[in-house]
């Protein structure tokens, strides 16, 4: 057996426990893996950028779906704000989709290694912090026509570097007043709606010259079940731990990771 069907659960275990944890789905880790393991697969070159976010968004909709599961079950979904931001995420996952079909594989990874260095500022800085309001932090959930506006772009930009959309949205709702832990949870539930919309943006069209067997569109299938199944069990872990610790510490960690895989994207 290849080694890289081992990989691929390995990968979801961290998906998954930073999916439940920080709301962020490890979609930037995924992406930079699935680069450099599905050329292994029969991906060929000049399709493996695409295959890369369109496998990581699929496995994305698994992964999603147990975090915001985990975290409902918890009361730290804001449901009224993902209703907001729903209309935008699935429009701007859809458009990203057929926007990052049209550019060339190497100018979508250059695209991906600017977004791992500014997610990775965006961790260590934790920016934007908490803006002041008059209601008391969390007894109000954003709403209004600027959340679905600020889900487009969102959706956008999740869809070109193949992630759920955790690193905007926790820190746009966390700007918005709204507690840690439930920006988390409700980002886990708009992760659902980007990877729906984005990965069947990425599937369809019928079958894409330089995919391997298996493969619908640039979702590598066998690649995106391994990343799930493993996913599903980890993302409530990550869950329950993401009540009971400060995230700070792995903020940091992942931080540094995502500069390592920038650098490895660039090299």
């Amino acid at each position: 057996m290849p080694i890289e069907w081992l990989l691929y659960p390995l990968l979801g275990v961290v998906a998954g426990l930073l999916a439940g944890l920080l709301g962020v789905g490890g979609g930037l880790v995924l992406v930079a893996a699935l680069a450099l393991l599905l050329p292994a697969q029969g991906v060929a070159p000049d399709a493996a950028m695409h295959a890369a976010l369109a496998t990581s968004l699929a496995s994305v909709v698994v992964t999603a779906c147990a975090s915001a599961y985990a975290h409902h079950r918890r009361g730290s979904v804001l449901w009224p704000s993902v209703a907001w931001l729903l209309p935008g995420l699935l429009l701007g996952g859809w458009l990203g989709s057929f926007i990052a079909k049209g550019i060339s594989g190497e100018s979508l990874r250059w695209f991906v290694v600017a977004y791992c260095v500014l997610a990775a500022v965006q961790l260590l800085l934790e920016w934007p912090r908490r803006r002041a309001t008059s209601a008391q932090p969390g007894t109000t959930a954003p709403r209004g026509f600027g959340m679905s506006l600020a889900g487009v772009g969102i959706g956008i930009v999740s869809a070109l570097v193949g992630i759920g959309g955790g690193s905007m949205t926790v820190p746009l709702l966390v700007w918005r007043g709204v507690p840690p832990v439930r920006a988390v949870g409700s980002s886990s539930a708009c992760g659902v709606a980007i990877g729906l919309s984005a990965a069947a943006g990425y599937a369809s069209g019928g079958a894409v010259v330089g995919m391997p067997a298996g493969s619908v569109g640039f979702v590598f299938l066998p690649a995106a079940i391994g990343i799930a199944i493993t996913s599903l069990a980890m993302a409530p872990v990550g869950a329950a731990l993401a009540h009971r610790i400060s995230p700070l510490a792995l903020k940091r960690v992942f931080a540094g990771f995502l500069l390592a895989m920038a650098a490895v994207l660039a090299s």
